[in-house]
């Protein structure tokens, strides 16, 4: 529960401490006082949107700081999860928003995201103001009222697991299927490209060995000239080099043991023959493999002609390219044979989570339908004692045109005020204190199957009067008393009498300017509060013995 609000700088409030206890509690004020702001104060610490208007003016930030008591709560498994410190008694929770929009956010001041702020807050604080009334005609929300009765949250999460599955799978399917399609419709292009490319057989490294071919065959005389050239010039009949360096060596080889340096210089002569020869020897093989083959030049360019095209046509610079383009086409070509078998495994595997997932939303709906009895019954009861004895409450189901996250029930509250009116959806027929009072019994139901320690109410009582005011009071009074926190912004005496502890928002003018304030009441002053609240802006006894009156009935 809140037991503890501070706030600075925020709106009309320039500073702000207040302490609330445990049970039934109301805040009042005359209209235009802030009981708004204060609500927004709160609202923002749980993560509601903000901006930088909501802070007073003149000062560079507000800060909105909550501590709450959560030691009936089972939330350390939260906290562990999202790597925050825990506490199991108190939870201190601020938020800051400064002049500029900037906003930051702490839970036991660990800095948090505001989606993380915004799920601690629903588990600690449920605020209800006139608006929400509308809530009652969203279908979602009518099936989330049947889920909690329904405690079917396991069901739920185990269904929503497989559901994802199965989305996931089923949009597989469809793009596969779409894929193949339109694969199908440009098979014969692709496996005509596909022959194209194979069909011309080319090597990765063909293209430059036929180049080099290409311009070897085009200077082949000039290169078998050369070659036969080289050899003549270096062994021949006439004149032969190699024969030259032979006499020369042998020529100094006589005179090596009178004239020594003649042998190391024989050596040399002797090395370079044998390297001489060698070289010669190179140079015959290759006039032999360069011999000119008629019609060889013909085929290379030919080839060659044929790689430039096939570079051309489908816009590549190099063999490695194409057959990389080879390869895409084949794949594209496989899936059209092997896409039916991957169709037909997600066709089979859809179908299977197709049948678990009816089977489960059975067992969901079962539930439901147990959990709608329950609530006709019960709100029923309730609204009788709050003026409504001919009430009639149905819950009528509907299934959806295929699976949601929620299965595939739709929900519709059906409300008839009397015996004479058919039932009709609620936010139709319903008017808006009917609404009021139709929410509050929802509420009051849900406070018993769920763990929410905070319930605060914003003039949820707009609309009524009288005897069926002092039973709204009475109701959340009894709500605070189930171990529970109700705070009500009420403009009721009757409600407002009802309240263990009661509060007031009050406005005053200074130097500053505006400001907003709320002190704690009791004693008299509450007994002139509520006397107030009945006779306007003149006081008279009647209207003080009138308040004590209601007081003393608390």
């Amino acid at each position: 529960m809140l037991t503890s609000l501070h706030i600075k700088n925020f709106a009309l409030i320039d500073r702000l401490d207040i302490d609330f206890t445990s049970g039934f509690s109301v805040i009042t004020g005359e209209t235009g006082t802030g009981k708004s702001v204060l609500l927004g104060a709160i609202s923002m610490l749980l993560g509601e949107r903000s901006d930088a208007r909501q802070v007073r003016e003149g000062t560079d930030k507000c800060v909105v700081e909550g501590h709450f008591d959560i030691s009936s709560l089972a939330l350390e498994k939260f906290f562990e999860e999202n790597e925050l410190e825990y506490d199991a008694v108190e939870c201190i929770v601020r938020r800051e928003l400064s002049a500029t929009g900037r906003g930051r956010y702490f839970v036991n001041d660990t800095p948090v995201s505001a989606a993380l702020l915004k799920e601690l807050g629903c588990k600690l604080i449920d605020i209800h103001s006139q608006h929400k009334n509308l809530l009652l005609g969203n279908k979602n929300y009518q099936l989330n009222v049947l889920d909690v009765l329904a405690d079917d949250e396991q069901q739920l999460l185990e269904y929503r697991t497989l559901f994802r599955s199965y989305d996931a799978n089923r949009k597989e399917l469809q793009r596969v299927k779409e894929q193949a399609a339109a694969i199908k419709s440009d098979e014969e292009w692709l496996r005509y490209q596909l022959e194209e490319i194979e069909g011309a057989a080319f090597g990765e490294d063909e293209q430059e060995q036929l180049e080099q071919e290409s311009v070897r065959l085009t200077h082949a005389e000039e290169i078998q000239s050369a070659l036969y050239g080289a050899i003549l010039s270096i062994d021949n009949e006439e004149k032969s080099m190699l024969q030259s360096l032979r006499d020369a060596a042998l020529s100094l080889g006589k005179i090596a043991q009178h004239y020594p340096q003649a042998d190391a210089l024989a050596e040399r002569l002797e090395s370079n023959y044998i390297e001489l020869k060698d070289c010669c020897s190179d140079l015959r093989r290759s006039l032999e493999s360069n011999s000119f083959t008629p019609g060889r030049l013909e085929q290379v360019d030919a080839r060659l002609a044929l790689m430039y095209d096939l570079f051309k046509k489908h816009r590549v610079d190099s063999i490695g390219e194409l057959l990389s383009l080879a390869a895409d086409y084949r794949a594209r070509l496989d899936l059209i044979t092997g896409g039916d078998d991957t169709i037909a495994e997600l066709e089979r595997l859809c179908a299977k989570q197709r049948k678990e997932l009816l089977s489960m939303c059975d067992k969901l709906t079962a539930l439901r339908k147990k959990a709608s009895q329950t609530l006709a019954e019960k709100i029923s009861a309730i609204l009788v004692t709050l003026g409504m004895p001919m009430i009639r409450f149905e819950v009528e189901f509907g299934t959806t045109a295929d699976f949601t996250t929620s299965g595939t029930d739709v929900v519709k509250f059906l409300f008839s005020a009397n015996s004479i009116s058919p039932l009709q959806p609620l936010a139709d027929v319903a008017s808006g204190g009917e609404m009021a009072r139709v929410m509050l019994a929802l509420k009051s139901i849900i406070a018993e199957f769920t763990d929410m320690p905070t319930l605060i109410f914003d003039e949820i009582d707009t609309g009524i009067s009288g005897i069926l005011a002092e039973r709204m009071g009475r109701l959340m009074q009894q709500m605070g008393s189930m171990n529970r926190q109700v705070i009500s912004i009420t403009h009721l005496p009757q409600v407002a009498a009802l309240g263990g502890n009661h509060y007031k928002v009050c406005k005053s003018e200074g130097d500053g300017g505006t400001r907003t304030s709320i002190v704690q009441l009791s004693g008299e002053e509450r007994t002139r509060e509520i006397a107030q609240m009945m006779s306007g802006e003149e006081l008279t006894e009647s209207a003080l013995d009138a308040a004590r009156t209601l007081l003393a009935k608390r």
